[in-house]
């Protein structure tokens, strides 16, 4: 049973086309400071009457076109939202980052592994406007003392 407010259309604003802008460290928890910059279009719709968004990005790479997908589906018992992610060089769905939102930013993480060791993954939905919206992740391996931004997103609607 649906439940005002309980967060299941907190990825409204998301479903449409977007025009995206890439910047990404070229080399993760290394102390890089280079960055590759990269652009893609998004399509976004609701799945599953409302409880699910589908993400299918296009990146133009330098290396060639590249295919990713994007499923966030909500739990209404949890009142959370898992997003998975898959792309057409790895063709493997991975494990989930988990999350909400709270004040208008959506904050998910996970746990994963990154070169044979386990290490915090954070990403950030902000600046959200009907519009534009902002998409942020970074990895920690010190348990989440530090975090270190490596791939930051700005969707702009088309």
């Amino acid at each position: 049973m649906q439940t005002e407010n309980d967060g299941r259309n907190d990825f409204d604003f998301l479903v449409g086309s977007w025009k995206v802008h890439h910047r990404r460290l070229k080399e993760l928890l290394k102390g890089s400071t280079q960055w590759d910059e990269f652009e893609s279009t998004v399509v976004d719709r609701a799945i599953m009457g409302g409880i699910g968004n589908i993400e299918e990005m296009t990146f133009e790479r330098e290396s060639g076109r590249l295919y990713g997908t994007s499923l966030s589906i909500f739990n209404p018992k949890s009142t959370e939202w898992s997003q998975y992610w898959v792309d057409s060089a790895n063709g493997v769905l991975q494990d989930p980052v988990v999350g909400k939102f709270k004040n208008g930013v959506g904050e998910f993480s996970s746990e994963e592994e990154f070169e044979g060791r386990k290490v915090l993954a954070r990403s950030l939905w902000y600046d959200i406007t009907p519009n534009l919206c902002k998409w942020e992740q970074a990895l920690s391996d010190d348990e989440g003392k530090t975090w270190e931004t490596n791939w930051v997103m700005k969707f702009e609607r088309t």
